[in-house]
């Protein structure tokens, strides 16, 4: 009979029940049994949390699951029970690895356990976490690799004992704060003294809580420490106790990390999710903004097109439900200009036609583009020019829309009656704009973000000064875009603002850059043509179809692009009025096949198209199309376009 391992007074049942109490109640040992092939048959809370693995998913695993992939290749789990059969017991200190594939330095007893009668029923196995202390045993061992770590780190160790109050210093830590031949060793109070004298006493409650919990409780606190040019740096400091010997007293060992430049990158982080969040704000409310300006023109429209339905109204009523109805649909189309404009610049797609420029001509011209909302709310313009001719290079039409923009926002921004003032100065290097009012002026936060994309100040819920948001981005693209700056000032609410605009002179005057206009011809009368409109919008293309009819035009309507090129190989027509996003086929498609049909090659080709982009234009004109319109589309434009064509041939591109 093998003689009891265990010496006791308990019965059998009683020391059974505390050897399960101890297995489970353990925290720091994961204690588990297998069986004689290795077969997981109990599990401890520790050894799950120790491990990752539940009790439903290690038992009834076998033990080589614990064991990383290298041993496991190599046989290791098979021969550590081997040993144990063999002598008994299996001791190691091996990396082991953990459910989520992590690793950890275990101290492992393998026992092999046997009955009375001395035959082999299974295993024991007690696994203890050492990874802490293997780390702080191989800082031991290897001090040198240890400082050159903590200076590529930038971090620096520490031991505090409470005993002496004395604190030791590595060298490297001093070197950091700037007092590398300092002593190493201070009292606790000239520690305190390196830090910044904001924090000294929580760091000094933390390291007194961290004393009235020794041995268990650790430290982690960031702290601002002084260096000995006065300027702070912040460190992570992180520290646990350590006993150096059985009878020795603990110490608190530490490590402090620089994270000064971490900090700021986190401050930077911060404040970019803070910008994020805001200019998600702005997106949303000019979303909600972009609803109300488009809806507003669509009520009127609406209720227009409700009274034409009706047909009751006289030939007055109807010519004043039709102005109604262009003027609001103008409103719409501008509001959709700024949006595709606004996109282009910003995107940097925007072509500029650069002239040599009169500044004068082009504030001119930019005044009478605002002068109907200047007068409609009965502001006075003070306009002061220079005698002298100041040129400079730039796009007329975009300089011109750069003016009348902070015109336009001056004059919004301005209660009635109001001043407006637009000084022009000549430098010796480039022309200074200055548009000053006294209007509701702007807080400071709003002065940093003017010319950011949506941005407005805010205003009642009738919105009765209107758009987008977008006149003072595009203001500040497009100048930037010549070679100039704009900038804005306020001293406050109710005070008034001041945009001013520079843009670089041309510092030797000389003839303009453009041709001479020829002599305007006189349009001879326009042709009666034959149109083809082919749009899957049968509404929009049987009013196209009756404006054309009322110019004098034959015109067939067709609503797929199949049938149009059926009905366009028998008539023939002078033009085509073609839908770029058609179902059954693309407008550039049918586009080309009409250029092949016999009789058609010269016909004139024109896109009616909602695409406003000019990699759309480019591909319309490749695809063979004249001219190019967006919806919805100017009239005028079109019977212009038209009165060009003739029977003889297709008009020019524009």
């Amino acid at each position: 009979m093998i003689k009891p391992y265990t010496a006791t007074s308990l019965s059998a049942h009683h020391l059974a029940e505390l050897t399960r109490l101890m297995v489970e109640e353990v925290k720091e040992a994961a204690v588990f049994f297998m069986d004689v092939d290795g077969i997981i048959e109990s599990w401890n809370s520790a050894a799950e949390e120790m491990k990752g693995y539940n009790a439903e998913e290690a038992i009834g695993s076998h033990l080589s699951m614990l064991y990383t992939p290298e041993d496991r290749s190599c046989g290791w789990p098979q021969h550590n029970m081997q040993e144990a059969r063999e002598h008994g017991f299996f001791r190691e200190e091996r990396w082991r690895m953990r459910k989520n594939g992590s690793l950890f330095w275990a101290r492992v007893l393998l026992t092999a356990l046997r009955n009375d009668a001395g035959e082999h029923v299974g295993f024991s196995k007690i696994t203890l976490d050492l990874t802490e202390h293997k780390l702080l045993e191989h800082c031991v061992r290897e001090k040198a690799e240890t400082r050159r770590v903590l200076r590529a780190a930038n971090a620096g160790k520490w031991t505090w004992h409470p005993d002496t109050g004395e604190v030791e210093i590595c060298e490297n830590f001093l070197a950091l704060l700037g007092y590398a031949n300092d002593a190493t060793t201070v009292s606790f109070t000239q520690w305190l003294d390196f830090l910044d004298p904001a924090h000294r006493s929580a760091v000094q409650l933390a390291f007194d809580n961290a004393r009235a919990g020794c041995p268990k409780k650790s430290l982690h606190l960031e702290i601002l420490m002084r260096q000995k040019n006065r300027e702070c740096r912040w460190f992570d400091a992180r520290a646990e106790w350590y006993q150096p010997s059985p009878d020795a007293p603990y110490v608190l060992q530490g490590i402090s990390i620089d994270i000064q430049e971490l900090k700021i990158v986190s401050e930077e982080r911060s404040q970019a999710i803070e910008q994020l969040q805001a200019e998600d704000v702005r997106k949303n409310e000019f979303l909600a903004m972009l609803a109300h300006e488009l809806r507003n023109p669509l009520a009127p429209i609406s209720a227009g097109a409700e009274l034409l339905r009706t047909g009751r109204g006289n030939e007055d009523r109807i010519r004043q439900t039709s102005e109604i109805i262009s003027r609001q649909v103008s409103h719409m189309t501008n509001l959709i200009d700024d949006l595709l404009d606004v996109s282009r610049v910003t995107r940097g797609l925007a072509e500029l036609n650069m002239r040599d420029l009169d500044i004068r001509r082009v504030v001119t011209d930019a005044v009478e583009q605002a002068r109907p909302l200047i007068q409609l709310k009965r502001h006075r313009l003070a306009l002061h020019m220079p005698g002298d001719v100041a040129l400079i290079a730039g796009d007329e039409k975009r300089l011109v829309q750069v003016i009348a923009n902070l015109l336009n926002n001056a004059a919004k921004y301005t209660s009635q009656d109001g001043q407006i003032t637009l000084d022009v100065k000549i430098h010796a290097a480039h022309v200074e704009l200055e548009i000053v009012d006294n209007g509701i002026g702007m807080a400071p936060d709003l002065v940093g973000r003017v010319f950011d994309l949506f941005t407005q100040a805010k205003r009642s819920s009738d919105r009765s000064s209107g758009g987008l948001g977008l006149g003072l981005s595009l203001v500040k693209s497009l100048v930037e875009l010549h070679g100039g700056q704009v900038a804005a000032a306020s001293d406050g609410v109710g005070r008034g603002s001041t945009f001013t605009v520079m843009l670089p002179r041309i510092l030797t005057q000389q003839a303009g850059n453009g041709a001479s206009a020829a002599a305007t011809p006189v349009d001879p009368a326009p042709a009666r043509l034959n149109i083809l409109v082919v749009d899957d919008n049968v509404d929009a293309a049987e009013v196209l179809c009756m404006l054309l009819e009322q110019s004098g035009h034959d015109v067939t309507v067709e609503n797929a692009a199949h049938q149009a090129l059926e009905r366009a190989a028998l008539d023939l027509p002078d033009a085509a009025l073609l839908d770029i996003g058609l179902p059954d086929m693309d407008g550039l498609e049918l586009a080309r096949r009409l250029r092949s049909v016999r009789g058609l090659a010269d016909v004139t080709l024109i896109a009616i198209t909602g695409y406003g982009q000019e990699v759309d234009k480019q591909n319309a004109y490749a695809a063979g199309f004249n001219h190019y319109l967006t919806k919805p589309v100017d009239y005028a434009a079109l019977v212009a376009l038209l009165g060009n064509v003739s029977k003889e041939g297709a008009g020019l591109r524009s």
